[in-house]
């Protein structure tokens, strides 16, 4: 199929992506750039379709790569067409629209002393996407998105996430729901304090931990304090305050990492 005209009523639908209204409504979200379609494809995502720039024709790298248990549609359209449905100043040759899914809580629950990061009102897609990459680099077996989160489908926060919002579970929900729940079932709710007495390199992250990490300028809101069973500090030798929501999430997990590699 050939769509040339950025007024398609196809290439319209796709273009309200970029909005989370749309997304949340269509249920579907976009992924920009070769990396990220790549991705997808081989880690099986749930594709609509993938839609590149005629004029330079479908990229080398993803020539002959194959959806697992799919069939996904190719679509050749104008520069006209990928301008109007992409987030970038400077546009890919390439996008794909995905299906969301939908995470069970129990998909994290289910892993024995399972490592997982919960994001309690953190605003920055940045960070959110940041944090994914994190998680998925360390080991982690999930991620949990609380209300006041950045939409973890935000172009930014994709592009971020460097393609591992395709290799672990995300479960977005009430926290006030859920972590009474994890905690039911034996996680420890973990969080960081300036003034916290112990600090991460003495706490035991061998056993079923989730780390909250709360809002960039106010922390864990109040309600999610109260469910918190440990507070910890991460130690600072210069003259800083603080550090940013994804540098202590990052911090956290690789010392969780290191100690589950023992």
């Amino acid at each position: 199929m050939d769509i040339v005209s950025p007024q398609n009523t196809r290439v319209k639908e796709w273009a309200q992506l970029l909005e989370k209204k749309h997304r949340t409504r269509q249920h579907k979200y976009i992924i920009e750039g070769i990396h990220l379609v790549q991705e997808a494809l081989r880690t099986g995502a749930d594709l609509e379709c993938i839609v590149y720039d005629g004029e330079q024709g479908v990229p080398k790298e993803l020539a002959g790569v194959e959806a697992p248990l799919q069939r996904v549609e190719w679509i050749s359209v104008s520069p006209a067409v990928i301008a109007k449905c992409t987030d970038t100043m400077t546009p890919q040759p390439v996008f794909a629209v995905v299906h969301k899914g939908r995470e069970p809580l129990q998909s994290l629950l289910s892993s024995s002393k399972g490592l997982v990061v919960v994001l309690d009102n953190v605003q920055d897609p940045g960070n959110v996407g940041t944090i994914i990459r994190s998680a998925d680099a360390a080991g982690a077996v999930g991620v949990v998105l609380g209300a006041g989160c950045a939409d973890v489908y935000n172009p930014k926060t994709i592009r971020s996430t460097m393609g591992s919002l395709f290799h672990l579970p995300i479960v977005e929900g009430q926290l006030e729901s859920l972590l009474p729940e994890a905690k039911a079932a034996g996680v420890k709710l973990v969080s960081t304090s300036l003034q916290a007495e112990h600090s991460c390199y003495s706490y035991d992250f061998t056993q079923s931990v989730w780390l909250v990490i709360g809002n960039e300028g106010k922390g864990i809101s109040e309600t999610t304090a109260r469910l918190v069973d440990d507070a910890i500090t991460i130690p600072m030798q210069g003259q800083a305050e603080s550090l940013n929501a994804a540098m202590a999430a990052t911090i956290l997990l690789f010392e969780a990492m290191r100690q589950r590699m023992v």
